[in-house]
């Protein structure tokens, strides 16, 4: 639901911040105070239209934001769509934010990124229905209303088992299809498969060669230094030369030094021991040399080999991978596609037999949930029929359109006729209403606009309390041209209906205004020369007066309407 509301500098309104609850809030005030203006605010937020006319004289921007705070079914409606957009940050809340500047551009963002206006339009149509001459409207979408219409007759067990079909389905027939081709092109893929794996496998490749490759590419590449440095080192450890005795001779004398020294003081003992470690060290050191020595290859013939051993695993990484393991795992996948060829023509005609079993088990639950629709539709048209009687909308006539349409290659039906399906199910459901006698079943999306509209839409809502999901509700004009006594009816019904979700309700009838949880009242005032809209939150004596006002002047009269008025929606409610 909507938590807070946050406009700055838009149309009249110079800055206001409300905070909203749940249940029934309702908003007050005399005609161009800035009612319909908050409407335009919120509209704007949910990815509704925006210009710079909206825009506050004398400034440079607008800006309207909302928090909303989201319960499990809108986490499990709107967390995917975030994390689409890697924009799920508090899964508790939601931010939605619109600037709006001077000069014509505008920002969206969600969650303080900016994004898309489509992605602000996609996710507000998820949280907020606004009723009145808002198209923002879910109940106006054909495509809600086999939702609805599922979950007011508890089908989601029947809807979820023909879903699942559906969709598995559609995975055989992806594969039959990827079979076919690949049938169509066998010849040729098979060919090129058994030359890629053949390729692969006659260079019996080893994970790690090519770095072994490249340390002896690079011993037999500088062989005759190697083994000039090598011998440099030897003749300066055993031989020596004219100008300087050998490290090992001097090392020697050192040795020779120390064990005179540890004879005459014994306390030199680890010293010696020290140097005789020097000395066995270098003597290792010694031999090691030249064992290595002796393994420096001058063999041209052998570097030959080992550079082309390294062009062909470069000539197999270019062609198939990255490294060595990559080009094995694609010799590997190469086979599974191989035998999957080799074997397609069995593969075949397995799926298509599990297609003609899925499509004999997709008719029958579509059958059936066929005749539930049409079953529960009656009810349903019952049901919100004696709504709309209850708001003065006697003469109003509701039905569920459930359409099939002839498709040659759809699921076969009991009696013979073939008919077209989607995920849904095999009919389209449409909502139609005939406001007025005379004028015919029309779809709800062709009915006009204003107060009569409020009511159908309040009387829809009312009947889909549970079943509809968006958690805002805003009506706008739902009292136009009704009465006290119906007003009340009216007041008594958004009540009911904010115990399932946030209800905010614009009204002129004390009788509606009584029912409300908050009340605010919207007023103009001029501050500093300037029109500003101003928002007060009324409770107790100020609601009470209020209240009064709308039912006329100011008096004890209207005071102690506005009082029973107010001890009648306790007994309603209680």
């Amino acid at each position: 639901m909507l938590t807070e509301l946050h406009i700055e500098n838009f149309a009249i309104i110079d800055r206001l911040d409300l905070a909203l609850g749940p249940g029934l809030v309702i908003f007050t005030g005399e005609t161009g105070a800035g009612k319909s203006i908050l409407i335009d605010a919120v509209e704007t937020l949910l990815g509704g239209r925006a210009d710079a006319t909206m825009v506050r004289s004398e400034t440079e921007r607008a800006s309207v934001e909302g928090v909303f705070k989201l319960d499990a079914a809108m986490r499990s409606n709107i967390h995917p769509i975030l994390a689409r957009e890697e924009l799920l940050d508090n899964p508790d809340y939601l931010s939605l934010a619109r600037e709006i500047r001077l000069n014509g551009r505008n920002v969206a963002r969600v969650n303080g990124r900016v994004t898309s206006v489509s992605l602000m339009r996609e996710i507000g149509e998820l949280l907020v229905d606004i009723h009145g001459q808002s198209e923002h409207l879910s109940l106006l979408r054909v495509q809600y209303h086999q939702k609805l219409l599922d979950r007011f007759a508890e089908l989601e067990e029947i809807s979820t088992a023909y879903h699942a079909t559906y969709l598995r389905l559609q995975t055989v027939r992806r594969e039959l299809d990827a079979l076919r081709q690949s049938e169509r092109d066998a010849a040729r893929l098979m060919d090129m498969l058994n030359y890629q794996i053949q390729e692969i496998e006659l260079a019996h490749l080893n994970v790690g060669e090519e770095d072994l490759l490249r340390e002896e590419r690079n011993r037999l590449a500088n062989a005759e230094e190697l083994n000039s440095i090598t011998q440099e080192a030897l003749i300066a450890l055993d031989e020596g030369s004219p100008e300087s005795a050998a490290a090992t001779d001097l090392l020697g004398q050192v040795i020779s030094a120390l064990n005179q020294l540890t004879r005459l003081d014994p306390s030199l003992t680890e010293l010696n021991e020290l140097g005789q470690s020097l000395f066995d060290n270098l003597a290792d050191l010694s031999r090691s040399l030249r064992s290595y020595a002796d393994s420096i290859e001058f063999n041209p013939r052998r570097l030959d080999q080992v550079e082309e051993r390294l062009a062909l695993i470069y000539n197999l990484k270019r062609k198939y991978g990255d490294t060595i393991p990559d080009i094995l795992k694609f010799g590997e996948r190469a086979r599974v596609q191989l035998d999957d060829i080799t074997h397609a023509s069995e593969r075949i005609d397995s799926l298509e037999q599990e297609e003609r079993d899925l499509l004999t088990r997709l008719a029958y639950e579509g059958q059936l949930l066929s005749q539930q629709r049409r079953q529960q539709s009656t009810a349903l048209k019952g049901s919100i029929e004696l709504e709309l009687a209850d708001l003065q909308m006697t003469n109003a006539r509701f039905q569920v359109d459930l359409q099939q349409r002839d498709d040659p290659d759809g699921v076969l039906l009991d009696g013979g006729r073939r008919v077209s399906f989607d995920a849904h199910g095999l009919e389209k459901v449409e909502f139609l209403i005939a406001p007025n006698p005379g004028e015919g079943m029309k779809p709800l999306v062709k009915i006009a606009s204003g107060g009569e509209t409020s009511r159908l839409m309040l009387a829809l809502k009312h009947v889909f309390a549970t079943a509809d999901q968006v958690p805002s509700l805003i009506f706008d004009e739902i009292d136009q041209g009704i009465g006290g006594r119906v007003g009340a009816v009216v007041g008594d019904k958004l009540w009911a209906l904010a115990r399932e979700h946030q209800v905010l309700c614009i009204t002129h009838l004390a009788q509606l205004a009584g029912y409300g949880d908050r009340h605010y009242k919207v007023e103009k005032k001029v501050v500093d020369g300037r029109t500003v809209t101003v928002v007060q939150h009324v409770r107790d004596q100020d609601r009470l007066v209020e209240l009064a006002q709308m039912l006329g002047e100011l008096s004890d009269g209207t005071l102690q309407s506005a009082t029973e008025i107010l001890q009648g929606v306790r007994k309603s409610v209680s």
